[in-house]
């Protein structure tokens, strides 16, 4: 009878046969991930990302079941699979393993996320004020170096301490693809932890904000002239940006020069493929992205000892990448006479646009009629085109001391 019931529903039986750390992990992170989903729903999580991951979290931890060798696992993904042959059986077993080792084991779904990133971005913002977009983009990613000194002083070695510093650009495909090509063992729990900290960003970083600008401060309207540029002006810009970061950075060249298609496709008002980044592309990236990450959420990769480094390496970086942030934008207003309002410094830190929105909403909750998006929006692009320098320099650099 016992016989019967664990060949009707292995999961649940599953949880009585492992290891008993291992099946409270598993009911554990069944539970977060119903919250993970339920908050994506509520929109105090970013939802695009959340609700599946949330929902692949639960499948992978439930649907556990005994494989032909007589140990546990699922037929969803492998990520840890590395020999050709092993990867080639796994694709005709595991049903998103084809879309990982394909998309997201390569790069690949990074690059197609910036695109339409870039696709959605204006980078007239960055015209109105460019000096000052930078220098906030380049403060917000203080959490990037912070994190990088405690990550080596913790025993990482160079290479993982820099694959799990670039959290602290708050740029996830930045993440999944820096730590591809500096720390491939750590992928997995790097890329779990980066994006499970960057929709927490979505809910904490607005009470940073109003705990560091006070409440005078926060109603300060900025007055912002965009200046007049031509798409031909921008155009050539654009061109002109990728080709150099390219030439300086040739490792981040895949994702500079996703990015700046993205941006150049809009510039060349090239409407049938606009709508394909801003749309398909970038949400059915999106999608996957995060129900990949979900089923990537296995009890057993997650009680890794490694993870905890990741985890405090994650938080360290992201706080303080929004504390230089905000400190820049306090330096702005200070230099600026009071004309700036300090709260758009959070959107130096370039997760695009969820940063931005925070610091407009903050805004506007005291100041309803304050409109600091299209400088906010500058910050953040600036803060894309930082963190893929700064991690191009962290690779350039960790190869050259390898």
């Amino acid at each position: 009878m016992v016989d019967v019931l664990i060949s009707l529903f292995p999961g649940i039986s599953s949880l009585f046969l492992q290891d008993p750390v291992i099946a409270i992990a598993r009911v554990v992170l069944i539970i977060a991930g119903f919250f993970i989903a339920y908050y994506g729903y509520k929109r105090t999580l970013e939802p695009l990302i959340m609700v599946p991951m949330g929902l692949g979290m639960i499948a992978v931890n439930a649907g556990v079941l005994v494989l032909g060798d007589g140990g546990f696992g699922t037929i969803f993904i492998n990520s840890l699979a590395e020999e050709p042959l092993n990867v080639l059986e796994l694709m005709q077993i595991n049903w998103l393993q084809p879309i990982y080792n394909l998309t997201f084991g390569n790069g690949l779904i990074a690059c197609l996320v910036f695109m339409g990133i870039g696709a959605l971005s204006e980078i007239g913002f960055i015209l109105s004020r460019p000096w000052t977009c930078v220098f906030i983009a380049i403060l917000a990613e203080l959490g990037t170096f912070v994190a990088l000194i405690i990550g080596v002083k913790m025993g990482l070695l160079p290479n993982e301490a820099a694959a799990v510093a670039v959290i602290g650009g708050a740029d996830g495909p930045m993440v999944l693809f820096t730590s591809l090509v500096l720390a491939k063992h750590l992928f997995v729990p790097i890329a779990i932890i980066s994006y499970l900290y960057l929709s927490l960003t979505y809910a904490a970083y607005p009470f940073l904000v109003r705990w560091l600008v006070p409440k005078k401060y926060l109603g300060i309207d900025v007055e912002v002239a965009v200046p007049n540029v031509s798409k031909k002006a921008k155009f050539i810009s654009t061109v002109a940006c990728c080709t150099l970061l390219c030439w300086l950075l040739p490792v981040a060249a895949p994702l500079m020069v996703s990015f700046f298609l993205g941006v150049a496709i809009k510039e060349a008002e090239i409407e049938p493929l606009q709508e394909f980044f801003e749309g398909p592309l970038l949400y059915g990236s999106t999608l996957f992205l995060g129900f990949l990450l979900g089923t990537l959420c296995e009890a057993q990769a997650l009680l890794d000892p490694r993870v905890l480094s990741c985890v405090v390496l994650g938080v360290v970086a992201l706080g303080f990448s929004a504390l230089g942030g905000l400190f820049a934008g306090w330096l702005v207003y200070w230099f600026s006479k009071g004309n700036f309002n300090p709260a758009i410094g959070i959107a130096g830190i370039s997760c695009v646009p969820t940063t931005a929105k925070i610091a407009q909403e903050c805004v506007s909750e005291e100041n309803p009629f304050a409109i600091i998006m299209p400088i906010a929006m500058g910050c953040n692009v600036s803060g894309v085109i930082v963190s893929a320098v700064a991690s191009g320099v962290l690779i350039a650099t960790v190869h050259m001391v390898g």
